[in-house]
This record gives C-alpha cells, sequence and structure tokens, in this order.
C-alpha cells in the first residue's frame, strides 16, 4: 500500500519542489550567472551572515528534509534501490537542475545545495530500508 501511495505522490511532490526552486518562495531572476562551489564554506558563510535561525533551519534543513522523498525512490523505479545508483542517478539530476539555476539566472550553482540535497536522498534511503524491514512490504 506505501508503495502505491509513493508512486502516486512523487510526481506532483515533484513537480511541487521544482516549483519552489525555480519560482516559489520570492524567487527572482539574478542580474549575473552565480556560481558558489566552495563546499562546506558557502554554508557556513550563510550561517554566520543570517541573522534569524528561521531561515538558517529553512534553507540547510530545507535542503535536506525536502530531499528525502527521493530516497524511496526504488519503489517507484526498482532499479534505483541500489544506494550507488540511486546516488549517482540523483546527483546527476541535481546537477542538472543546479545548472538550470545558473542559466536562467533563477537561482544560484550551488556546491553545497547538491550535497545537502544528496545527503538528504541518503536520509531517505536509509528510511527506506528500516521502513521496509520492519513492516516486510
Amino acid at each position: 500500500m506505501l508503495k502505491k501511495v509513493y508512486k502516486i505522490l512523487i510526481v506532483p511532490y515533484t513537480l511541487f519542489l521544482l516549483y519552489l526552486m525555480f519560482l516559489g518562495m520570492g524567487r527572482f531572476q539574478y542580474e549575473d550567472h552565480l556560481i558558489r562551489v566552495e563546499p562546506v564554506f558557502s554554508t557556513i558563510e550563510f550561517i554566520k551572515n543570517t541573522i534569524r535561525w528561521e531561515d538558517i533551519i529553512r534553507i540547510v534543513l530545507g535542503n535536506i528534509t525536502m530531499f528525502i522523498p527521493f530516497g524511496f525512490l526504488g519503489w517507484a523505479l526498482p532499479a534505483l534501490r541500489d544506494l550507488k545508483t540511486l546516488i549517482f542517478s540523483f546527483v546527476s539530476a541535481i546537477v542538472i537542475v543546479e545548472a538550470l539555476h545558473y542559466f536562467t539566472r533563477m537561482g544560484i550553482f550551488e556546491l553545497d545545495d547538491v550535497m545537502l540535497n544528496t545527503f538528504g536522498v541518503y536520509l531517505g534511503w536509509l528510511c527506506c530500508r528500516w521502513i521496509e524491514k520492519r513492516i516486510n512490504c
């Protein structure tokens, strides 16, 4: 039952997430193409320069938690049950999304986003394995 619900909800969830990544949350088109490829340092700098904890939680934890559902992609696409295949496929896809941020100027290509999003997928994959062991699905 869980797998069927997941298969139904993952497509609209993905579309909603893409909306948020390109148009939602007050997005606007930058004047320049922006890229941040210093891993971890840009996130630390963001945290140091942000006054409100709500913004830190929303951005940093959001970049992780919003991608946890993609750790369950093996339920919809059995080839993605294997962690290596899932991570390789996801990183390929999220790099394309980040590149679209850069080329459309509707966001910033950030290596930290790729890393945080991928960590979210990994957490989702761990949760998926845990659920499968607990309820034998």
